[in-house]
């Protein structure tokens, strides 16, 4: 059977470059090469030219938050011809998809990316973000709960939903790695990339590092002291940019760590960024996957991630990674030390796993999803 025809809904899209963007552009390539069609409805920006089957709303700049557009309610009349509306967002556009789906009698399936609880620490502090984050849960509960079927990218996101109440059907979807993309490159390129960045080789000592959005609910600025702390010694690097930029190069400073800070990379380097790697480390305790460190276990390098959040399952202790306790310096960098040590056998057993990460594996059970609430 020709897969179904899917009306996306998001309020992060195409120029914004994130772990939300690029799983829709996996799936939606995916799908299509399936000989489907996968629409995306998105906030339109001033600086990106919608392609084929990509629509824009009307958007305002987000105050709290710079980078990002908040998109207008809307629908176009070219995707009122779905089958399925596929909303990754609860917020405006996704309420635009929740209107589509009713009106077109088509089921609504909503992806769980991130918390919405989080912003509340991007617009108030203290009591004020305590209530702020207190309606954002109940505001999901509610959207989800109107979803014929919420997607989840892990076993410990579904079980946060379960626990604040959402009863719709829950489904484990894996965002996916594009492991075609997403591969060791080879020497040379290895070594352009280290020379190019001014990063040391290998056998100058281990390099440790994250790329991805500075955002202040990932806890970044638990890296610079871990780092210090290690006996390894290793140099730190960061990619990526974001609100919480200035805390984190701060942090380096009160730790005494000369860090390297490379900023947004083409995505065609983040697999040599990766591969330079020998550890990544990753703090945050609030992530519903952590597709970044999928990623980098694709490019055969270790993850040293918090046990908390999605990262309980992502990084597999002593198979991809090592855990560590929530905000435990000295357990952090242990587990860097560890990794270190470790690095060629975790190195080997990542790259074993690379079929388990799969787009191709999670549009599989994407398919079957919408197949179930077609029926």
């Amino acid at each position: 059977m020709t897969p179904r025809t899917v009306a996306a809904f998001t309020d992060t899209y195409l120029p914004t470059v994130n772990g939300v963007t690029y799983t829709l552009q996996s799936w939606r390539r995916r799908w299509q090469e399936r000989g489907g069609r996968m629409d995306v409805v998105f906030p339109g920006a001033p600086d990106y030219d919608p392609g084929d089957g990509e629509y824009t709303t009307r958007s305002v700049g987000f105050p709290f938050y710079d980078g990002f557009r908040l998109g207008l309610p809307g629908v176009p009349d070219a995707v009122r011809d779905a089958d399925v509306v596929h909303a990754h967002t609860p917020f405006a556009l996704g309420l635009s998809g929740l209107y589509l789906s009713r009106r077109i009698d088509a089921p609504l399936v909503a992806s769980y990316h991130t918390p919405t609880a989080e912003y509340a620490d991007y617009i108030a502090a203290g009591p004020v973000a305590d209530a702020i984050e207190h309606a954002a849960r109940g505001y999901e509960r509610r959207y989800l709960n109107a979803a014929d079927a919420v997607v989840v990218p892990s076993e410990p996101a579904a079980n946060h939903l379960r626990n604040i109440g959402v009863r719709s059907r829950v489904d484990v979807v894996p965002n996916g790695v594009d492991t075609e993309f997403f591969a060791r490159p080879d020497d040379e390129t290895l070594t352009a990339f280290r020379e190019r960045y001014a990063l040391p080789d290998r056998d100058e000592g281990p390099v440790v590092g994250y790329t991805g959005r500075h955002g202040f609910e990932k806890e970044l600025t638990q890296i610079p002291p871990a780092v210090a702390a290690a006996d390894s010694d290793p140099t730190l690097v960061f990619g990526g940019d974001g609100p919480a930029r200035d805390a984190v190069e701060a942090a380096c400073e009160d730790a005494g760590v000369d860090a390297r800070f490379l900023g947004f990379l083409p995505r065609e380097e983040l697999p040599a960024l990766y591969a330079t790697l020998d550890a990544f480390v990753f703090p945050s305790p609030v992530e519903t996957q952590g597709l970044v460190a999928l990623e980098a276990n694709a490019c055969g390098t270790p993850v040293v991630g918090v046990e908390a959040g999605a990262l309980e399952d992502t990084v597999v202790d002593g198979e991809t990674g090592y855990h560590f306790p929530h905000e435990d310096t000295a357990a952090f960098a242990d587990a860097i030390d560890r990794a270190l040590a470790d690095r060629e056998r975790l190195s080997e057993r990542c790259l074993a796993r690379r079929d388990q990460t799969s787009v191709e594996h999670a549009v599989d059970k994407l398919e079957a999803v919408y197949d179930a609430v077609s029926e």
